[in-house]
């Protein structure tokens, strides 16, 4: 007589049960909504469920739409190490003077002597043609320039010569920023920028540059050796090329180019000094 799918909260049923009880009292009227509230129970549920679910990329959201506080840069001086004491160089033997032109025949100031007391000939007339007196036996260089009151010695015209675009390391006077140590670092201090990327990541460190100073002053050859990340190498490396004019390096009484390296301090801090 009952059907397989009997519901016993319909509100037929609930009726035969309550009848002729106080339907006034709470289990009746809780069965009578208990549909509804199931329902409300449920979407509610799924609501608390899905909010927690999605609460991270809410606020993910919120926080993209307000802009973040700039993080303050603190760029140290650089404190740069000079180069140890060099011993002094001494300065290299002169040079030998070239030959003459026409070979040379000892011809010394006549002193009046006994005979046996001569030592040696004077040059006879036929030598003298072919050669010029002197203080000595000198040989001669077809191919070397008149010298007219100058030195004559044993050396060809053809020297060999120092090469003038010798790059120097250590030299008797260092190549120096206008200003010295303390101006070179308030120079990279206000010209160098702290790379936005590594500002963001927090990347710190020295950037080790080397270049050579030329004879004038200019820096040439700008390049990093090692550093935290490339673009502090690369930014290191613009600062300098920008730098003005240095004291060139000094050798024996001379410009001279000379490579130099210097460290460069990349610092973040929460506030400057």
């Amino acid at each position: 007589m009952l059907g397989s799918k009997l519901d016993i909260l319909k509100q037929e049923w609930i009726d035969v049960v309550f009848s002729g009880r106080n339907k006034a009292y709470g289990a009746y009227e809780l069965r009578r909504h208990n549909p509804r509230n199931t329902l409300r129970a449920l979407l509610f549920g799924a609501i608390f469920f899905i909010l927690v679910i999605s609460l991270p990329t809410i606020i993910n959201q919120i926080e993209g739409f307000i802009p973040k506080a700039q993080k303050k840069v603190k760029i140290t001086d650089v404190i740069l190490t000079p180069p140890p004491p060099d011993k002094k160089i001494p300065p290299p033997p002169p040079k030998e003077p070239p030959k003459p032109k026409v070979e040379q025949k000892m011809f010394p100031p006549p002193i009046v002597k006994p005979d046996n007391e001569v030592k040696q000939d004077p040059p006879t007339q036929k030598e003298l043609k072919v050669a010029d007196p002197g203080q000595k036996d000198q040989k001669g260089d077809p191919n070397a320039d008149i010298r007219i009151d100058e030195p004559v010695g044993n050396s060809d015209t053809k020297q060999v010569t120092e090469d003038e675009n010798k790059i120097f390391v250590q030299v008797e006077k260092q190549p120096e920023f206008p200003g010295g140590l303390d101006a070179f670092g308030k120079y990279l201090h206000d010209h160098i920028k702290f790379p936005a990327i590594d500002r963001e990541n927090n990347t710190t460190g020295k950037v080790y540059c080397q270049f050579v100073v030329e004879k004038d002053g200019s820096l040439t050859d700008i390049k990093a050796l090692r550093g935290p990340s490339q673009s502090e190498m690369d930014e290191a490396v613009r600062a300098l090329k920008g730098s003005p004019k240095w004291k060139p390096g000094i050798q024996n009484n001379r410009a001279v180019r000379v490579m130099f390296t210097v460290p460069i301090n990349f610092t973040l801090g929460s506030s400057d000094n």
